[in-house]
């Protein structure tokens, strides 16, 4: 067994280090690959946004010249400073049914953040806040929606082997064409948005989406205010994420809740081009892109992965604003049939109970672990 730290500079080392998941998830017809230009770029310590302000060391098991594990460990000293702590995240892990090597990256993962002064570390979460969350933990038959963790059942075994326990859990949540929407939702949404001046941006073009996403920064990081865990996104973070939606983007599944001309609330959906990626194994080039925007234009599933209001907002019914444009994005384009509502808190039981109420079925769970170092 050799475990190396590897050198995000070196082309050999970076490739196996991006290579290996495919390998393990061949006889896994559930898994969606990522985009490859956007998993080199996560190595690419002069180019990628979060190496601004932090610090990554990436790790690889090998068992003679075949790779069997991998593992990502995080410094995010925005997190840390916007949230008072010393924590690490370790990210990307991936391995063969393989304790020794899940130990040994680990404990090389568990070195490098205690050298660095932090205090635990916390898992999977990724480099921004953008990345999807958790372990999977249930839902293992099912099709992961586009950028959220897909994982075998057995490495919550090999995570909790190195001393972790549960800390959290998320859910995500089907909801299929027929769902049942209470007529007294719109009402409540209606009344609410006479009562306090609001009103809904929607957006048919590219062109006019392009000009509103310039204020998503201020409306995230507005909508974190009086939460706790979060981390505000930075310029360029939120240039990325403006550029990914425009990307992927139907512009009639993007609302932006409005007072007056100032942006107080924002409901993100995008069309699921998972069965795209799948074809091309995540490659845009050579011919790639051509089956992802078709795919764009044809996908009958979306998914609901963005939804928040400014903090003075939330209340007083700001919420029921957000859930009645959730049905609207679904029921005003008859062409998507699947929906598939994106990793809630489970702490969050009055918001599980509406969705439940609306017919979301919660059958995926993905859970964060925690250990202090």
């Amino acid at each position: 067994m050799d475990i190396i730290q590897i050198d995000p500079a070196s082309r050999k080392q970076s490739q196996a280090f991006l290579d290996l998941p495919r390998r393990i998830y061949r006889d896994y017809p559930q898994w969606v690959p990522a985009l490859a230009g956007d998993e080199r770029l996560r190595l690419n310590t002069k180019r990628y946004p979060f190496y601004k302000h932090s610090a990554a060391a990436f790790f690889l098991a090998a068992r003679g010249n075949l790779p069997v594990g991998r593992l990502a460990v995080l410094d995010n000293r925005h997190y840390n400073e916007c949230n008072h702590t010393k924590t690490a995240f370790f990210y990307l892990f991936e391995c063969e049914p393989d304790p020794e090597a899940a130990c040994g990256l680990f404990d090389l993962a568990f070195a490098w953040a205690h050298s660095r002064g932090l205090e635990k570390i916390i898992g999977p979460k990724g480099f921004t806040a953008l990345d999807g969350l958790g372990l999977l933990v249930k839902g293992f038959d099912l099709q992961p929606a586009l950028g959220i963790p897909y994982n075998p059942a057995y490495y919550a075994e090999l995570i909790e082997a190195q001393g972790f326990n549960k800390v959290d859990e998320i859910v995500s949540g089907y909801l299929g064409e027929h769902m049942q929407f209470p007529e007294r939702i719109h009402e409540l949404a209606d009344r609410i948005r006479e009562r306090r001046g609001l009103h809904i941006a929607r957006f048919r073009t590219r062109s006019e989406l392009s000009h509103m996403l310039r204020h998503l920064k201020a409306l995230y990081n507005g909508a974190l205010e009086g939460t706790s865990d979060g981390t505000p996104i930075t310029d360029e973070e939120i240039k990325s994420l403006a550029d990914q939606i425009l990307w992927f983007a139907d512009p009639r599944l993007i609302k932006i809740v409005m007072k007056c001309e100032k942006p107080v609330g924002f409901l993100l959906a995008y069309p699921d081009i998972s069965a795209a990626l799948q074809k091309t194994k995540g490659q845009l080039f050579p011919l790639g892109w051509i089956t992802i925007l078709s795919e764009l234009r044809t996908t009958d599933r979306i998914n609901i992965n963005g939804a928040g209001m400014l903090e003075e907002y939330r209340g007083l019914g700001g919420t029921a604003v957000l859930y009645s444009e959730m049905f609207k994005s679904v029921v005003e384009n008859p062409r998507y049939r699947h929906i598939e509502v994106v990793q809630i808190g489970l702490t969050n039981e009055k918001m599980q109970r509406e969705m439940e109420n609306f017919g979301v079925d919660f059958c995926k769970m993905h859970r964060i672990y925690q250990r202090d170092l």
